[in-house]
């Protein structure tokens, strides 16, 4: 009694019927080509259609074209603007401050304080952003500042760049003082470095991810974000002057404390951000007003905070 032979593949194209036949063969799977005028068919006997089938269906899978690239971004050129601008802000403010051009107790007056931010003084999660302890805390932020503020500043605009860094870091320089202890204190632009990372890892993601392509493309720029936040955050630098109880007086001295609540509270903010910014309607309203009002408006709102802190 002739076996019963069950089809398997049907093509009108014989390579395609070669190929898939040695495919079946190649792995043990006796199978026979017919051609009935108009068609190639594959068939193997019924006790093997099943795997037959299991293995073609993994060969297509195999053989599919990868997904298209994703087209290149718009990228701005003028995003080195806001870079020059970030430069200028914390040396002139570092400048002044150190030698004394504005008010001794400037440093006391823009430091963010917990318990002080806690009684009504906001504005100090702002100016302090602008101030560090020493020399190699402002390059080290100013180094890694304009490193990522110009790769956001390519995707999203200079002006938007720096005027959500600012809001962001701000923002979470607040939550910090509300939510942590009132004997709190610290400086430094770090929080604004891990915003701008995170709002880049985060809009790169959401972009991204629309697209089809394989599941480490599309999380690739958010896993690199977070990477990132572990390799620069928590490492031994003095990023950020922490732990004493009372004013800043006499020689400010850094210890060797990496506040690591500041930078996580940043890079979430910046992610939270570069969610929102990815949206439609929010990237478009930013598109279309210049970058110029949108990075003046970030400027603003550093000068006003320095105003409210030297003139009470």
């Amino acid at each position: 009694m002739l076996p019963t032979l069950l089809e398997v593949f049907r093509t009108s194209r014989s390579a395609e019927c070669e190929e898939r036949a040695f495919v079946l063969t190649a792995v043990g799977v006796p199978n026979v080509v017919d051609f009935d005028g108009i068609h190639y068919v594959i068939r193997v006997e019924a006790s093997v259609a099943d795997a037959a089938l299991s293995h073609l269906e993994r060969y297509a899978a195999e053989s599919r074209p990868p997904p298209p690239l994703p087209p290149p971004p718009l990228l701005n050129e003028f995003a080195w603007v806001g870079c020059v601008f970030y430069l200028l802000v914390l040396t002139l403010v570092g400048f002044s401050v150190a030698g004394g051009a504005w008010r001794l107790d400037a440093f006391d007056l823009g430091a963010l304080n917990a318990g002080l931010v806690k009684g009504g003084e906001w504005w100090r999660a702002f100016t302090a952003l602008t101030l560090h302890v020493d020399g190699a805390h402002l390059v080290a932020n100013l180094g890694a500042g304009i490193w990522f503020g110009y790769l956001a500043g390519r995707y999203l605009g200079s002006g938007t760049t720096w005027l959500l860094t600012v809001v962001g870091a701000g923002a979470a320089n607040l939550l910090e003082a509300l939510l942590g202890p009132s004997s709190h204190q610290s400086v430094g632009a770090s929080t604004a470095v891990f915003t701008v990372l995170g709002m880049l890892a985060a809009y790169s993601w959401r972009e991204r991810y629309r697209l089809p392509q394989r599941w480490a493309r599309r999380w690739g720029p958010l896993v690199a974000g977070v990477i990132l936040l572990g390799w620069l955050g928590s490492g031994g630098e003095r990023m950020d002057f922490v732990g004493h109880t009372g004013p800043f007086v006499g020689p400010i001295e850094a210890g060797p404390t990496v506040d690591v609540v500041a930078h996580v509270s940043g890079f979430l903010m910046g992610v939270v951000l570069g969610v929102v910014l990815a949206i439609g309607r929010v990237r478009r309203f930013f598109a279309q007003g210049s970058q110029w009002v949108w990075g003046g408006a970030a400027f603003a709102l550093i000068a006003g905070a320095w105003v409210i802190a030297l003139t009470r």
